[in-house]
């Protein structure tokens, strides 16, 4: 601000020395009664005394208007939005300082959100065993207890019995369903691909919309923490359409581009985009921020909706804070 500030006192101190000048200096003066002549100079160095300090002002001070912009799209889940520096412009000291400001903003609530979705991580983990070792092992234990019973009770409360045996039974399949969905071992045991594939089709048994997928083989450079975080965006994904979209027909693909960009794509045939940000999408914000990537939710060709995942390639991706076990789900 020093620089800016000298150099806007010394154009303004060289026009009023040349003003000055040539009064002292040249037949130019000024009489007692102003001639038109005399006021023309006067006027013309006045225009130009202006017009120099608005250029100046209006090429030393364009950064605040870029900077001005920036703070009004700055967006706390949306990384990498910086503006661009210029070493020999006025102020570039403020952008630079801006932009890594931002940084350490962003590095900080890349960590902490980390902190506390790996928090949440272990916790769905802890209820997951709890539910297949106590609740699943208590309800095996009643079945055959029940099977027991059965055998040896008369007809007609056989009858009976055998109808608590299949809700049992269906307490327990719903309980491995729920600790599959809040842990899934084959992420762990067969990797991102399987697990996809289990993914769509434990959505497509639901009766809803009809899931197809296309998932490519061999993706390079994802590691564990951003095939959770793929896993978990496209869970999400597909639990909205299941329950908000009233889609018919949906679609689950993850590619890997020339580049080496890795893209999650679930699309679907319903209603649209949501008009408000909820608990769901801010999650899978929070999570493709982990990695660096960029997501993207919006209106698919023929209506329906989009959610688009871009995770860049390891080596270029930003904010990368993982917990030790990698970006927790929701």
């Amino acid at each position: 601000m020093s620089a800016l500030f000298w150099r806007i006192l010394g154009i303004n101190g060289l026009i009023f020395v040349i003003g000055i000048a040539a009064l002292a200096l040249t037949p130019l003066t000024v009489s007692s009664r102003i001639l038109l002549s005399e006021l023309a100079i006067l006027a013309v160095g006045l225009a130009v005394m202006v017009a120099a300090n608005a250029l100046l002002l209006r090429v030393s001070l364009a950064p605040l208007a870029g900077l001005t912009t920036l703070m009004a799209r700055m967006d706390s889940l949306r990384s990498g939005d910086r503006l661009a520096t210029t070493p020999n412009r006025d102020l570039f000291r403020l952008v630079d300082q801006f932009n890594a400001m931002l940084d350490r903003l962003e590095a900080d609530r890349s960590t902490s959100t980390a902190v506390v979705l790996d928090a949440q991580e272990a916790e769905r983990r802890r209820i997951a065993q709890e539910l297949h070792d106590e609740i699943g092992q208590s309800l095996t234990v009643v079945l055959l207890e029940l099977k027991s019973v059965v055998s040896r009770a008369p007809e007609e409360v056989a009858e009976d019995l055998r109808g608590v045996q299949e809700t049992v039974r269906s307490s327990l399949d719903e309980v491995r369903r729920v600790a599959h969905r809040l842990r899934p071992g084959v992420l762990d045991d067969l990797g991102l691909t399987s697990a996809l594939t289990s993914l769509v089709g434990d959505y497509s048994e639901t009766g809803g919309p009809r899931v197809t997928r296309r998932v490519q083989t061999g993706l390079e450079d994802l590691g564990g923490d951003a095939e959770l975080v793929i896993y978990r965006i496209a869970q999400e994904g597909l639990t909205n359409v299941w329950r908000h979209s009233g889609a018919k027909n949906a679609e689950l693909s993850l590619t890997q581009d020339e580049d080496g960009r890795v893209i999650l794509r679930v699309v679907d045939d319903g209603s649209g985009p949501p008009t408000k940000t909820g608990t769901g999408i801010r999650g899978m914000q929070e999570r493709a921020m982990l990695i660096g990537a960029q997501l993207t939710i919006g209106s698919a060709n023929g209506g329906g909706t989009e959610v688009r995942l871009v995770i860049p390639p390891a080596g270029s991706r930003r904010n990368q804070h993982p917990p030790e076990n990698g970006p927790p789900p929701r």
